[in-house]
């Protein structure tokens, strides 16, 4: 980040703009009262007398718009279509009070509304918007598809429950303690209000990770590993927090991406990591996606959840599927 005037951290991320090539430009706009912080990407030759196509980028739990997010942006910027990648509301670079506040309701307004700033962009075709979500802003996609119709083309990358976790716990582990979180919940809403205290739930980052080979291997293997991994040091951002508000479990565990999702009837493209830990998630949205005819299910062979967020050769093919399938249902 120090040494990326945009803040990025993605690998082969713009480090300036340039004439001819794919530009970025941090843009501001309100959604329900709240200042939102986005990128908005263009590609190369951009022309107010041109059309594009266009695609919203909704970033993962935790995440902010400068890392996966950005990258995926980028990526299909290059491949001719104009995208935003935004920080939800509450987190990141967005405003929003207490921090890191996670209303499912929030979220999925945060991806409508980046439709809505990008019906504002001069070149934008309005009838040819896409929308891409990554982990939980994958989850988030999903549920904005289902009646958001503008968006013509819907894809996700390891797509993440976030409801069915936060209320089963991760692989349904936790489901004998639910009604104890959500009384958790309860209490800290009640805090909250009376004392303006925040409570938490998870990891805070105050800076940079430096783990070592026997605290890695103390945390269990998978998701939770490498995110801390991914989060807490190869692409550590300042605005990425692992943690969230505790009373927004009341909220969280009342959600889930999986339910009426025959609404969805536009295109689907689900792409996951074939042995990931969290593809089940992506299993069971797709298989309740009944109403269009137009979807696949896109395995990367030897990826894990994290690895399809930056490791290659994985992420040049999530990112030729994107664009091959973008340019099949936005053309």
């Amino acid at each position: 980040m120090t040494t990326n005037p945009f803040g990025l951290v993605y690998d082969q991320a713009l480090t300036e703009n340039k004439a001819e090539q794919v530009t970025i430009e941090t843009v501001h706009y309100q959604n329900n009262g709240i200042e939102i912080a986005a990128n908005l990407y263009k590609p190369a030759g951009y022309s107010v007398d041109k059309t594009y196509p266009a695609i919203t980028v909704a970033h993962p739990n935790g995440g902010v718009k400068e890392q996966v997010a950005g990258y995926f942006a980028q990526k299909l910027a290059e491949a001719g279509y104009i995208t935003i990648a935004a920080d939800a509301a509450y987190q990141g670079a967005s405003g929003g009070q207490p921090r890191n506040r996670d209303y499912p309701a929030h979220r999925v307004e945060d991806i409508r509304a980046m439709a809505d700033y990008l019906e504002t962009v001069v070149g934008v075709d309005k009838d040819k918007i896409g929308a891409l979500g990554i982990c939980g802003g994958g989850g988030y996609t999903i549920e904005a598809a289902k009646t958001d119709k503008r968006f013509k083309a819907v894809a996700t990358v390891s797509m993440f429950n976030s409801g069915r976790v936060r209320r089963n716990g991760f692989l349904d582990s936790q489901l004998d303690s639910i009604q104890d979180r959500l009384q958790d919940a309860a209490k800290a809403r009640t805090k909250y209000v009376t004392t303006g205290e925040v409570d938490y739930v998870g990891q805070y980052l105050p800076g940079k990770l430096t783990l070592s080979k026997e605290q890695l291997e103390a945390i269990p293997a998978g998701l939770y590993r490498e995110g801390t991994e991914y989060y807490g040091d190869r692409y550590y951002h300042p605005n990425s927090q692992s943690w969230y508000t505790t009373e927004s479990l009341s909220h969280l565990m009342a959600f889930d991406a999986e339910d009426r999702v025959d609404l969805i009837n536009q295109p689907l493209l689900m792409i996951a990591g074939k042995d990931a830990d969290t593809r089940y998630m992506t299993d069971a949205v797709f298989e309740k996606a009944v109403n269009t005819v137009n979807k696949e299910l896109y395995l990367i062979d030897g990826a894990s959840h994290i690895q399809t967020y930056w490791k290659e050769p994985y992420v040049t093919q999530e990112s030729e599927k994107l664009i091959e399938f973008f340019d099949q249902y936005l053309d």
